[in-house]
């Protein structure tokens, strides 16, 4: 592990490539990652972008630099004000409750919390500063009461989405208006609106537009001049193409070295919207399926790739996760008697396949993060080969070893498992609960699934148990089967038979559990829609029984 680390490169959406990251100030590094617009419960898009942004910081945290990470919430918005309307609540009240429901989802996705999470209502000192500068500098201008960005005055306007002027039309959220000296103009203020929350300024009451508050705040966190500002990819344009002009017209000596993009998230291979019905909220993810499986999975895809949300892939990452954790904690039971012996006997070295294992792995966690984040070479190679090998050395260590043998390989275990820890934290991975209370999450997320108790599946064991002594093999196996198929898999381990999560496999022969099933719970869904496929097992032949 002496290797020199590889330089951080990363993609820039500014230039379309990958480049040397080296931040402004020696040491430190300002990030500003673009937050929700707080009116209802977070989608799996936001979830793919903040885990993807909290994986760069936490890795830029690993390299040792001194993060400041800024994450805004939008909570004065068209969109929260109409929300208000129609369930009669009050517009700040509303965002407020819904950015407390974003952050308990990112709680249980483990992202880190930013360094500071400004809100747009608390800042209209500084929004309403950069617009009187932005007018002053000939690129704004008022008309009754609106104020709105010249993009004829910016000449550099369309430099991050390439878009030429003569093609871009008006914002998204911005309604186009005759009064615009171009249709391209946007709003940095807009006039009050009866029912809507407004704040004085000198171009009478109103609220900001959109795109300002970014500007804003961001220079105000972190200066006009920082390192890098995220966001998601259908962001480039309006939303940051707009603020470089902000900001830029505001303040000359702006800059901003690093634009960084996520890809978009579809389901089942088609673009994720409500009027599809194929619309996932964050909390019916987790509801079916625990948080670090979501991670996983959204982590198995390249942060810059679209990454496409099905069951049978969340399936497939809840059995990866169930798999580490269990051998992980396999591999803590299997030391713990010689650990402390391990530690303090000087003459007690690892096997040099355990120094040749930990050294790949760190090597390729750095390597693979090193390049633009590529969490996905980490998670399906390097880190599998180093589980493969803890199984391997746990059943080594099972059969009969000279003591200093034993000794070593406890040694090995330890060192190896601490290695994939660090991986794990890096990757925002590593439970915060102990690894047998995490396991038995994914236990009770499986059954649920499965629409099936524990004391159910002990029964279906304790009859398939009395199949085979009874020698009647065809029902047994079809009791396995019929478990199987509802993601629960039975493993015979010595005179005992245990259960442990899978990706449901699908059979063509009726179950013989059917008749044992409850009724489901109200307004609950039992047995999640599974895919026509059949999904390969992630659990490598270690494991498998």
């Amino acid at each position: 592990m002496a290797n020199k680390r590889p330089e951080f490169q990363v993609y820039n959406s500014m230039t379309k490539q990958k480049e040397i990251f080296k931040p402004i100030v020696e040491g430190k590094v300002g990030m500003y990652v673009c937050g929700v617009t707080s009116y209802d419960l977070s989608h799996i898009g936001h979830a793919r972008a903040y885990v993807a942004f909290d994986v760069l910081y936490r890795y830029l945290r690993y390299l040792g630099y001194e993060v400041v990470y800024v994450r805004n919430f939008t909570d004065v918005d068209d969109k929260i004000i109409r929300r208000a309307n129609e369930v009669g609540e009050d517009p700040k009240a509303l965002s407020w409750r819904f950015c407390q429901e974003f952050l308990n989802d990112m709680a249980d996705l483990q992202c880190l919390l930013p360094t500071q999470q400004p809100r747009v209502t608390d800042h209209m000192e500084q929004i309403k500063d950069m617009i009187a500068q932005i007018i002053s500098n000939g690129c704004g201008y008022a008309v009754d009461g609106d104020v709105y960005f010249s993009v004829d005055n910016f000449p550099k306007y369309g430099l991050l989405s390439g878009r030429k002027l003569e093609d871009n039309r008006a914002g998204e959220r911005v309604a186009v208006d005759d009064r615009k000296r171009n249709p391209a103009d946007f709003a940095l203020w807009k006039a009050a609106k009866p029912g809507e929350p407004v704040w004085d300024s000198p171009w009478g009451p109103g609220r900001p537009g959109w795109h300002i508050e970014c500007s804003a705040m961001s220079a105000h966190y972190l200066t006009h001049t920082f390192d890098i500002h995220g966001g998601g990819m259908d962001l480039i344009f309006p939303h940051h193409e707009n603020e470089i002009a902000q900001s830029c017209a505001a303040c000359s000596e702006s800059r901003i070295n690093y634009w960084i993009h996520n890809g978009f998230v579809t389901a089942n291979d088609e673009k994720m919207s409500k009027s599809l019905g194929n619309f996932f909220t964050i909390r019916e993810v987790t509801k079916l399926y625990h948080p670090l499986a979501l991670r996983h999975f959204l982590l198995g895809t390249h942060y810059r790739s679209p990454v496409n949300y099905s069951i049978s892939q969340i399936e497939i990452s809840s059995e990866a996760v169930f798999y580490i954790y269990q051998t992980l904690q396999d591999c803590e039971e299997a030391v713990y008697s010689l650990k402390e012996e391990s530690a303090t006997n000087a003459k007690v070295r690892i096997s040099p396949a355990a120094q040749e294992c930990i050294t790949k792995l760190h090597n390729e966690f750095e390597a693979k993060l090193a390049d633009d984040l590529h969490t996905p070479s980490i998670l399906n190679a390097a880190l599998q080969e180093a589980l493969r090998f803890i199984n391997s050395s746990i059943n080594t260590l099972k059969k009969k070893q000279q003591k200093q043998q034993q000794l070593s390989t406890v040694k090995s275990l330890v060192d190896l498992e601490k290695q994939v820890r660090e991986v794990l934290d890096v990757l925002g991975l590593l439970p915060s609960l102990s690894y047998t209370e995490v396991l038995q999450q994914l236990k009770d997320k499986a059954l649920r699934r499965a629409g099936l108790t524990e004391a159910e599946i002990f029964h279906a064991i304790e009859e398939r148990t009395r199949a085979r002594k009874n020698k009647e093999f065809s029902r047994s196996d079809q009791i396995r089967s019929d478990l199987a198929a509802k993601g629960i898999a039975l493993m015979d381990v010595g005179k005992e038979t245990v259960w442990r999560p899978c990706v449901p496999v699908q059979q063509e022969q009726p179950s013989v559990l059917a008749q044992q099933e409850k009724p489901g719970v109200p307004g609950e869904q039992q047995n999640p829609p599974r895919p026509a496929e059949k999904p390969q097992s992630v659990v490598p032949a270690d494991k498998q029984q």
